[in-house]
């Protein structure tokens, strides 16, 4: 049970050697200090990496150590990057290895008047990309942040728990089963006993989101002395369900777990819990048995700073998610702030959940692997937002994804195609252990295994057709579609970067933009010049409003080329459209659709209208034509919601180069429910001139009307 937060009084103490918790008792070297936060959030720290030292100096008065007696007390610390040892009042409580994972020991009889609590904490920068021995996912190597930022730091609350005899550390729930009469839920709590003893635990479900009764299922138990796990299963009656909030309302209750001994409540473990299940059957969705078509993005940390992010500042995200009409969010390579999931779980967004796993590592972090996993399975488990467990993303090397040279990628594809110790042991390894540990969830041993068929099985696709030449360009993306089409099945990356909205980057770059001024965005700021230049004549664009315009254009088209080919592949085979990446957790030239400040860009509008419910969209090979060549172009409409439309209006207008009206169609179209793409008319043009064709299309009478132009080059 909750008692408090040691907020103030915190100081820190950088060192090259730790000393085993003796460090100097007055002031000098102790600098002031935050916590929550990361080191480099303090002055004069902003380029730290390595060992630190912090203190924490508080009081514990009589009347707040009352009933002392009865009471075992507990320091927990809830998220520390990366490495930490704890002292209290000079006891060792011992060393912990971990990011995400609550650091929790009991102080019971350590407790006095004047306290002294010292932490040490190691967080080094990692030097060797190809073999990383911190699991930090994306925040030690990631082309999305900073290359000069350092995660390290007590980046979550440190608190003081009571409790008597028996200790409630962690508990889960699943939904085994459920439907309208019952749900079948399993428990897995992990406690403390001070002493062997008969005990009853207890759990309340108390409805959130809708109004009903409380339910009480109490079971008992008999516990041994020490640290434990107990599980068990019960029903819950008349469950209201949780859905995704384009399919239904995402209902939860609270869940009040306790422990009582002789009759009285030992400690208390809240959580919010919503019951739903979730299958891949062959890669497509099933939430509650039905099926949907996953549309999202990729989220990183909403900020470089995680520990600066808070309830407000997730659920806006969130929310910036689902007027997008998204439905689920890929949480990419690390474990998020605890508030983003309850955020998620409100929000009705599920979760694609990786383990903080990128690139390759050392040999060296299996065990710790094996140990962190089992953590975030039951850490996140009773989230109904968390949908899918992965174990790695893209287990190939990459040192820097900037660099395209011929013996980088070589190299890469050798580790794609060849022997590969991260992805056939470790991550199978980790696979193996999630599907014992969690049941109830798809797990997928790493994003962005290539399915070739006959030869390999893939998983989810990643496809930068149009921006890394190791993939190529759209006409390779087609040759993929075709004839390696279960590389479609469920993606999980595609899209390209483009700058901020103008007023968003006159804030971190000039206008126009200068040879130094382009080295240090390529250097700090994510910016891929050199590839940028592949695709767009942005160095020649003058201004830096035009730099903007053209690549993000460019985004919107690619992005529409992606969507517009999955979505007509709804369910045959595809189930999935995750594009990359929803935001910038800085200040940065990212693949995002929103910039760090949240202004959303031109992609985002265009985005959100690719992902409508309802959607008109003409699909033909995007390349340059002939004049003379026929072209068809097939007008083909989609619903993806779960009610039917009657009479929409499908209108679509050809218009040669000089704007001349070529052909102009209307129809009125009945939508089923959740229905396959359905090819309204076919308008065929046989180009005279050379230019720029323009076929616009307008899709009425639905829930987010659509107007979109789509331009056919002719030389």
């Amino acid at each position: 049970m909750y008692d408090q937060t040691l907020a103030d009084h915190w100081q820190i103490h950088p060192v090259d050697t730790f000393r085993q918790g003796i460090y100097p008792r007055d002031n000098e070297g102790w600098f002031p200090a935050h916590v929550p936060a990361h080191w480099q959030q303090l002055s004069g720290f902003e380029h730290y990496a390595g060992r630190v030292v912090y203190r924490c100096r508080f009081p514990w008065s009589d009347a707040e150590a009352a009933d002392q007696a009865m009471c075992r007390r507990w320091l927990r610390l809830n998220g520390v990057f990366y490495h930490s040892r704890v002292y209290l009042n000079g006891v060792d409580l011992g060393p912990h290895t971990g990011y995400f994972e609550p650091h929790e020991r009991e102080i019971t009889g350590l407790l006095q008047r004047e306290n002294t609590l010292l932490v040490e904490v190691e967080c080094p920068d990692e030097r060797n990309k190809s073999g990383k021995t911190m699991i930090t996912g994306v925040f030690s190597h990631w082309d999305c942040l900073d290359p000069q930022a350092n995660p390290g730091g007590i980046w979550l609350p440190v608190e003081l728990h009571h409790s008597r005899a028996v200790r409630l550390a962690r508990g889960r729930l699943l939904t085994l089963t459920c439907n309208d009469r019952f749900a079948q839920i399993r428990f897995d709590l992990e406690v403390d006993a001070a002493t062997a003893c008969d005990a009853t635990v207890r759990l309340t479900f108390t409805p959130r989101t809708f109004a009903g009764e409380a339910q009480q299922i109490e079971q008992q138990r008999s516990l041994g002395h020490g640290p434990q796990q107990l599980g068990g299963l019960i029903k819950l009656r008349e469950p209201r369900l949780w859905w995704t909030h384009d399919l239904g309302r995402p209902e939860l209750y609270d869940v009040t777990v306790e422990v009582l001994v002789d009759g009285h409540v030992s400690d208390v473990l809240p959580i919010t819990f919503g019951v739903r299940t979730f299958e891949l059957r062959n890669w497509l969705p099933y939430l509650n048995g039905e099926r949907f078509l996953v549309k999202g993005n990729n989220y990183p940390p909403g900020d470089m700073r995680i520990a600066t992010m808070d309830k407000a500042r997730c659920a806006a995200d969130l929310e910036l998610a689902r007027d997008c009409h998204m439905n689920m969010l890929r949480v990419h390579a690390h474990v998020d702030h605890p508030a983003f999931y309850e955020a998620a779980n409100e929000a009705g967004i599920l979760l694609w959940q990786d383990f903080p796993l990128q690139w390759l590592y050392a040999s060296s972090i299996l065990q710790e692997a094996r140990r962190q996993v089992r953590v975030m399975v039951h850490q996140l488990g009773s989230h109904p937002s968390v949908a899918i467990w992965c174990m790695h993303n893209e287990s190939f090397l990459i040192e820097d994804t900037a660099d395209e040279s011929i013996w980088t990628r070589i190299k890469m594809q050798l580790s794609v195609f060849g022997p590969n110790w991260n992805r056939n042991v470790m991550d199978t390894q980790l696979k193996a252990i999630v599907e014992q540990e969690d049941p109830t969830r798809p797990v997928v041993r790493s994003s962005g295994e290539l399915d070739i068929t006959y030869l390999r099985e893939g998983t989810d696709g990643h496809a930068y057709f149009g921006w890394y030449r190791n993939y190529g360009d759209l006409r390779d993306a087609e040759v993929m579609q075709k004839r390696f089409s279960n590389n479609m099945r469920f993606v999980t990356e595609f899209g390209t970067q483009s700058f901020p909205n103008l007023e968003s980057s006159l804030r971190f770059m000039p206008d126009p933009l200068t040879d130094e001024a382009i080295t240090q965005l390529a250097t700090r700021h994510g910016l891929q010049a050199e590839i940028m230049d592949n695709w767009l004549p942005w160095r020649q664009a003058g201004s830096l409003a035009n730099v903007i315009k053209l690549s993000q254009d460019y985004q919107i088209f690619i992005n529409r080329y992606y969507i517009d080919r999955l979505r007509n592949n709804k369910y045959r085979p595809t189930g999935g459209i995750i594009a990359f990446l929803l935001l910038d957790p800085y200040p940065a030239v990212l693949w995002s659709v929103v910039d760090y400040w949240r202004v959303p860009k031109r992609s985002y509008e265009a985005m959100r209208m690719a992902y409508s419910p309802q959607y008109a969209y003409c699909i033909f090979d995007p390349r340059m034509y002939s004049i003379g060549e026929a072209i068809t172009l097939a007008l083909s409409v989609v619903n993806d919601a779960r009610r039917g439309i009657v009479g929409a209006q499908l209108a679509a207008r050809l218009s040669d180069p000089g704007g001349n009206v070529l052909a102009e169609v209307r129809h009125r179209v009945n939508l089923p429910a959740d229905c396959l793409p359905i090819i309204v008319d076919r308008l065929r043009l046989t180009p005279t001139q050379a230019g720029r064709y323009a076929l616009t299309i307008e899709l009425t009478g639905v829930d987010h009307e659509i107007h979109q132009i789509y331009e056919i080059a002719v030389g």
